[in-house]
């Protein structure tokens, strides 16, 4: 069954590389419209969270968003055969505006390491392969579900220079060396840890959430800097937007760094929240 699976999904990559970007991107959000009228699970806990999240917002508003969300998703998916399977040379071309690179640049000319926070925001895929042209990039890597997919995943996000690393406690010893040597360490952090205690509970849309504290040890314990990166999806590509993390990102209290590293994500989202 996974066989299919991988095949399937494999096809579907390689059926919307083909295509111009925005028809793939279209027929990603009219999947998303389809599943949205079925109803599931995804759309389930799609309205929840904006319900809790979104307290300001009438029950129309919510329901709006909320399906914005999902064709958000299903352009997501729409356009990853583009950014999988296609050459960066081609890849770059979609890449309509960068905000800030020069925060990374400086640092790395200068020696010091940067921890970039990438939430699930726009197509992190994007700013993976922008990272590994800027610098020593590495990051970790947890294998899909469906393993078959694995081989083509890693040669896309490491085709720029970029090294993957396991998700495990040698992964992270290589991601805390990458950085004090001056490198770049791309973090995902609002990516829930499996370990109950390998995070706290702190405000997110202020609602306590269960945060990783991976990107604050990161960060207490090799002085790198903290910049926080999205790649947005806007009409024809993306736009990167870099941006410094705020001053209490670095405290040595895990609940203050972990309250601004939580504020962070929700400044970078609300740029586009249906892409969150």
């Amino acid at each position: 069954m996974n066989a299919l699976k991988t095949a399937l999904v494999r096809m579907m990559l390689h059926l919307g590389a083909v295509l111009p970007l925005g028809l793939a991107r279209v027929l990603g959000r009219g999947a998303a419209r389809l599943f949205w009228l079925i109803g599931g699970h995804s759309r389930q806990v799609t309205q929840k969270n904006i319900a809790l999240a979104w307290r300001e917002l009438n029950s129309e508003q919510q329901a709006k968003l909320a399906r914005d969300s999902l064709c958000a998703t299903g352009e997501l998916m729409g356009e990853m055969g583009h950014i999988w399977l296609r050459p960066w040379a081609y890849v770059a071309t979609l890449i309509k505006s960068v905000h800030g690179e020069e925060l990374v640049c400086e640092a790395v000319a200068s020696g010091r390491g940067v921890v970039i926070l990438a939430p699930h925001l726009g197509n992190w895929e994007v700013l993976g392969l922008h990272l590994g042209t800027l610098g020593k990039t590495v990051s970790l890597y947890e294998a899909p579900r469906l393993a078959g997919l694995s081989p083509l995943i890693k040669q896309a996000r490491q085709r720029t220079g970029a090294q993957l690393v396991p998700a495990n406690r040698a992964g992270v010893a290589s991601l805390l060396r990458n950085v004090r040597s001056g490198g770049i360490v791309g973090v995902l952090p609002d990516q829930v840890p499996d370990n109950p205690g390998s995070g706290e509970n702190v405000p997110f849309m202020g609602v306590p959430c269960f945060t990783g504290t991976l990107a604050a040890k990161l960060i207490q314990r090799s002085g790198a800097l903290v910049v926080f990166g999205v790649a947005q999806r806007v009409a024809g590509g993306f736009a990167l937007h870099y941006q410094a993390a705020d001053a209490a990102l670095y405290s040595q209290d895990h609940t203050l760094a972990l309250k601004a590293l939580n504020a962070g994500v929700e400044s970078g989202l609300r740029r586009c929240p249906e892409q969150y």
